[in-house]
């Protein structure tokens, strides 16, 4: 099969050769919870300390009695058209999930799934590049992976991590009273989607491939604060889909205050233009029946943002409110001074696990 058989389609808009992009293209929350449930007896690892009954960002096994090995996988289809920034996106987004557990990475292998017949090898190429560079900077290696033929092409990462156990986070220990923090703002689904359809501005792509292959690094020293109760990183469920994994699992329910939730401005633009992608509804379809909106909120607003698909977000940190002026000053120090004000807070459980105010 040659790129002639796809006249539809440009072999340098890598975009067009997926049906969802980025974290967009992740199993909806309901369908991959029937996907998960199993009856069959489990073995029983005392050294296993975190795996996926907890639906938490990374798996983590004891190696002694002061440190774990941190294991994920995250791949997915093509989130931007330029190759190269494909593959930085795709290895952030995956070191992220040893971020969120409060590690540090220390090897990663690739996972590439790519059309030979109908995408250049050259572009495959790129993609390895910018996953070396992002694993540079992260100090690491790209070890080495597997590659297979698809019919769509889709990149990520399997990484390795450490953990001290003392400074392990997960995202099913919130407490009553915490406070709220995020490290990055919403509404690059939004932003991916007009880019596919050309119809985003120049300058807001390049802040958004800013934001997209920027390392979530920040994490590691995060989890050294003994009051960061919980942590995890906004991926495809988006922000309210993760908050509702958190809260949750800690059985609690959470309220947030939409006003203090940084949101990318052109996102609330496009938001208007219902420019929104598909993985937006599948997300509200999964999880409306838990969430309450207050009155003054704009409900229209407030659903093509707070479900909207993150690639990369950033971390959603659940702290103590004794603790909360050392994380503050931790974030200033580290350049997030735009993210300082804690945008809800954890609360007993209730009838609705968020309530939007």
């Amino acid at each position: 099969m040659s790129t002639t058989e796809h006249p539809e389609k440009d072999p340098s808009l890598l975009t067009q050769w997926a049906k969802a992009t980025g974290c967009s293209c992740k199993i909806a929350p309901t369908q991959l919870k029937e996907i998960l449930q199993s009856g069959s007896p489990k073995f029983q690892d005392k050294k296993l300390l975190v795996g996926n009954e907890n639906n938490d960002d990374a798996a983590v096994y004891a190696l002694d009695d002061t440190t774990g090995i941190i294991a994920t996988t995250d791949f997915f289809t093509p989130v931007v058209d330029d190759p190269y920034y494909f593959g930085k996106i795709a290895a952030a987004n995956a070191l992220s999930d040893v971020y969120a557990m409060g590690g540090k990475p220390i090897m990663a292998l690739a996972v590439l799934g790519w059309p030979v017949d109908t995408l250049p090898a050259a572009s495959a190429a790129a993609v390895l590049e910018g996953a070396r560079s992002i694993c540079t900077e992260a100090e690491i290696s790209l070890a080495g992976g597997h590659s297979i033929q698809s019919a769509e092409p889709f990149f990520g990462l399997t990484v390795n991590g450490l953990i001290c156990l003392e400074n392990l986070k997960q995202n099913n220990t919130a407490q009553e009273g915490d406070l709220l923090f995020l490290t990055k703002p919403i509404g690059v689904g939004l932003m991916t989607t007009a880019a596919k359809r050309g119809v985003l501005p120049d300058d807001a792509k390049n802040k958004l491939l800013l934001q997209l292959s920027q390392l979530n690094s920040i994490g590691a020293t995060v989890a050294k604060i003994t009051g960061v109760h919980a942590m995890t990183d906004i991926t495809g469920f988006g922000l309210l889909g993760h908050l509702i994994e958190m809260a949750e699992s800690s059985q609690l329910s959470a309220q947030l205050n939409y006003t203090n939730i940084p949101i990318i401005p052109i996102a609330k633009e496009l938001a208007a233009q219902r420019i929104v992608p598909d993985a937006t509804y599948r997300n509200w379809n999964s999880y409306s029946s838990k969430v309450a909106f207050s009155p003054g909120v704009n409900v229209m607003e407030a659903f093509n943002l707070l479900p909207d698909p993150q690639t990369n977000g950033g971390l959603l940190i659940a702290v103590a409110p004794t603790a909360a002026q050392e994380l503050q000053a931790l974030l200033q120090q580290h350049g997030y001074s735009e993210y300082l004000q804690p945008i809800g807070t954890v609360t007993a459980k209730a009838d609705k696990i968020v309530t939007v105010n």
